[in-house]
């Protein structure tokens, strides 16, 4: 009977692991700062905001924004490999070490955009009001299922995020009483939907994420969150004591996700589970994605020359864990175990840490014949927010530098064209198989199954994003 028990467990994991998935929502939804000309600047954007892209890193600064528009396309070209290591200790004590052929991942050509309005109110003008959606800048990573042949590493991670669309939307008010000071404020939603697929083993074997493992006990589940309805909002100030000198600060409050789900699981083909089969597929996915505070300094010695030093905190140690709580999913027909079984609350540790990024960046406006033509260069240092027991091909992130690059031109007085790129450098990372933290998870209260843990390796990635924009005043 403990026999079968342990194969059961293993069976139940299969749903446990499908909802595991729902991990890279939360990691992987900013890889980097947003907008054509704020990463063109290495995101030092919070003093000297005085455009739509405001929005997102310092409401405040809509209160220099004429009556205008804005719109610009990002595509984040993101890489990543993924070599697992795995521990194996045989019957006789001897401890080996399996390296698997490196999985690489890869994005889709996917245009992030970035779509806003403003307009001025009051007598004076005094008042901003601006509307926006957005996306942000996350990395809809896929891997593939084989490599040389054989099943891939990181099948039990990831294989495709497809299908998954997130945007933000929000409406803003942004007030100047004197020269001297703006403040603002939003109200947002994040919305959308998110998919991830992956692959899980109920393999009975001793050795479940060893070398010898066996497909047949492969099975393919899809995970999809939505309708996403999370709601948010973020405010800002700029004080400007010289008009040399600005200093913002700006505060983004968290979003709280709590959304419907359906898990989809194709069973494997093994003889254990050649009768299984899931009976219901509907879900709830509740966890945070944490606040953001923002602090600038930038500076304006002559009018045609700004730079700003700014610092980014994000606090990702509110993002503890992700509650998973199927509605009335059962397995039915497993051998040796009662039928049917429905499965349990699961809660998925995540203990995350806060992250820091410090930012240098700013603009040189040049003129050439009749046109003006700013120019910007910017880099920012950011440390990870995922402590590297916790990374996996699904999640991964570490420090890293974002080196940001652009310009733009003004044609006439209500036009200007933007065009930036930048290259975000992540520091490789190793994961040993003794630290390693990420594995099956189950429904089974007490489940006694030991296994390796899937998330042991080498992990590197680096990003190249090239946005074009365009803002017209009115």
């Amino acid at each position: 009977m403990k026999l079968r028990t342990l194969r059961f467990a293993r069976a139940l994991s299969i749903l446990g692991t499908a909802l595991l998935s729902s991990q890279a929502f939360a990691g992987g939804l900013f890889f980097s700062d947003r907008g054509v000309r704020p990463i063109a600047r290495g995101g030092a954007f919070v003093a000297g905001a005085d455009d739509l892209h405001s929005i997102w890193y310092n409401p405040a600064g809509l209160a220099d924004v004429d009556p205008s528009l804005l719109v610009d396309f990002a595509w984040l070209n993101y890489s990543s490999e993924f070599t697992r290591k795995t521990r194996v200790v045989d019957n006789q004590g001897t401890v080996r070490y399996f390296d698997s052929p490196t999985a690489k991942g890869s994005t889709p050509v996917l245009p992030i955009p970035t779509m806003a309005g403003a307009i001025k109110l009051g007598k004076s003008k005094e008042f901003t009001l601006a509307f926006g959606v957005y996306a942000p800048y996350t990395a809809i990573t896929s891997f593939p299922e084989r490599v040389n042949g054989e099943p891939a590493a990181s099948r039990y991670s990831l294989v495709s995020m497809d299908g998954s669309m997130l945007v933000i939307m929000g409406g803003y008010l942004a007030y100047k009483p004197i020269e001297e000071l703006r403040i603002g404020a939003g109200v947002q939603m994040l919305t959308g939907t998110f998919r991830s697929s992956l692959y899980m083993s109920a393999n009975p074997a001793d050795r479940l994420l060893s070398a010898p493992e066996d497909p047949t006990y492969d099975a393919m589940s899809q995970l999809n969150v939505g309708p996403i309805f999370a709601p948010s909002g973020n405010l800002g100030v700029t004080v400007v004591p010289k008009p040399w000198l600005r200093i913002g600060a700006s505060l983004q409050l968290p979003f709280w996700i709590n959304a419907p789900a359906t898990i989809q699981v194709r069973l494997p083909s093994a003889a254990l589970l050649d009768k299984a089969r899931q009976e219901g597929e509907d879900a709830n996915v509740r966890f945070r994605i944490p606040p953001i505070v923002r602090f600038g300094v930038e500076v304006r010695p002559v009018p045609e020359l700004r730079v700003e030093v700014a610092y980014t905190r994000e606090f990702w140690s509110m993002h503890d864990n992700i509650t998973v709580t199927p509605t009335n999913i059962k397995l039915h027909d497993i051998t040796g175990f009662p039928s049917p079984y429905a499965i349990s609350t699961i809660t998925l540790p995540r203990n995350f840490e806060d992250s820091n990024s410090f930012r240098l960046g700013g603009e040189y406006t040049v003129k050439v014949a009749d046109y003006k033509m700013p120019l910007r260069l910017g880099v920012q240092y950011e440390t990870s927010a995922i402590p590297r027991p916790y990374l996996s091909p699904l999640t991964f992130d570490s420090n890293k530098v974002i080196i940001g690059a652009g310009g733009g031109i003004y044609l006439g007085k209500r036009w200007r064209f933007d065009a930036s790129f930048a290259r975000v450098i992540a520091t490789p990372v190793d994961v040993s198989p003794e630290e390693a933290a990420i594995g099956r998870v189950s429904p089974v209260a007490g489940n006694p199954t030991s296994a390796e843990k899937i998330n042991g390796g080498h992990y590197s990635a680096y990003a190249n994003i090239f946005g074009v924009g365009a803002e017209y005043k009115f």
